[in-house]
């Protein structure tokens, strides 16, 4: 035979070899990579959740969008003013800056921020006198307009699951409760929101005794957090009342009519508010405790952990809380709970939280604090 021939062991080889080349082999290595990427991330880990450092704070007010970004007021050492600033989580990094405030005051203040559910829209409140809504357009990274025109800075704003609306609370002598449609995307020379309801002091208020307090003690003093129902149908408010050991009223109002459909009574002061995935019941949170309401049964019950912020997962019957009140320890933790169940089944140290979210497919859940630690839940199946 020649020095050509081949034996059939090597034949089958070479067959073998031009087999696989011909497969997709770049799409294999890159789906290799990713998983070699989060299989070595999960090695050097000891749970489901990753901490990281997204910005050097402090900063007393920051909110997450549904894809993992952050926005937050960013003091500048240098300058002493403040960058209204935007964050990617995941690569800790920052995106885009919006602009700058210069006045402390405003700086200082609990700034509201809310994103749009498809985190392509940012709404801020703006002022320390006469205050407004600021529309951010994080597409093309302008701020597309200004609305409103209120007393005091609002409180709280929140958007309806699809886009279309949002509302915004206010407290103080022209409290407010807002309801806007919104125009997006924005078309130039027309407003970017329009009021469609306006609801000042609510007729169906029943004012509380005062006991001798103050004149404010008893009387409404605003409105407070926000939460649009899943198929936009309410809108729960808290119903603030003056006076250091009054209880908050939770409203459940008609979303397009702000009407009111029932209401609750809360203990304390109401912290943070949450829709369960199907619209059914209601987590609240106030003095420390967190509590569970069926708007439709009328049943409100103590939950057996405290709570100071909530989110709800988007599709399943679990929520996220975080709590600074522990009496076992000097910081307070994250934690989820089974909400058919109630029962807490994952946890984690944290402290300084200023607000928690879902990610828009529930693969992942955040909560950024005050000092710019980002907390990043990301279990390997939900």
């Amino acid at each position: 035979m020649g020095a050509s021939s081949i034996t059939p062991d090597q034949m089958r080889e070479q067959r073998s070899s031009r087999e696989l080349a011909r497969k997709g082999s770049q799409a294999l290595a890159v789906r290799s990579a990713a998983l070699i990427r989060r299989g070595l991330r999960d090695l050097a880990r000891d749970s489901n959740w990753l901490v990281r450092k997204v910005f050097h704070g402090p900063v007393s007010h920051a909110a997450l969008s549904p894809d993992g970004q952050v926005c937050t007021l960013l003091p500048q050492i240098r300058t002493g003013a403040h960058s209204l600033t935007l964050f990617d989580i995941d690569r800790c990094v920052a995106t885009l800056t919006l602009g700058t405030a210069t006045d402390p005051d405003e700086a200082e203040l609990p700034t509201p921020f809310a994103w749009s559910p498809d985190g392509r829209y940012l709404l801020r409140a703006r002022g320390t006198r006469a205050s407004e809504l600021q529309l951010f357009d994080l597409h093309a990274k302008v701020l597309a307009g200004a609305f409103g025109d209120f007393a005091h800075l609002p409180s709280d704003v929140a958007w309806s699951a699809s886009g279309k609306f949002a509302a915004s609370a206010s407290r103080g002598w022209s409290a407010s409760l807002d309801l806007w449609q919104m125009q997006t995307p924005p078309v130039p020379g027309r407003a970017v929101a329009t009021r469609v309801q306006l609801l000042r002091t609510p007729e169906w208020l029943d004012l509380q005794s005062t006991d001798g307090e103050s004149n404010e003690a008893g009387a409404f003093s605003g409105y407070g957090h926000l939460a649009f129902s899943p198929n936009e149908q309410f809108l729960a408010v808290s119903v603030e009342i003056g006076g250091e050991w009054a209880d908050d009223l939770i409203g459940f109002l008609d979303a397009a009519t702000l009407e009111k459909k029932s209401v609750f009574e809360a203990q304390g002061r109401v912290t943070d508010l949450a829709w369960s995935n199907d619209g059914q019941r209601l987590v609240y949170c106030s003095a420390g405790q967190a509590y569970g309401i069926d708007p439709l049964s009328a049943e409100c019950t103590s939950l057996p952990f405290g709570g100071e912020q909530c989110a709800w997962h988007p599709h399943l019957p679990v929520c996220l809380f975080y709590s600074s009140l522990l009496k076992s320890s000097a910081k307070g933790r994250l934690f989820l709970a089974d909400m058919n169940r109630i029962t807490v089944f994952d946890e984690y140290p944290a402290d300084g939280v200023l607000d928690l979210r879902w990610s828009a497919d529930g693969s992942k859940a955040y909560a950024i604090t005050n000092d710019g630690l980002a907390y990043i839940y990301e279990p390997e199946l939900l």
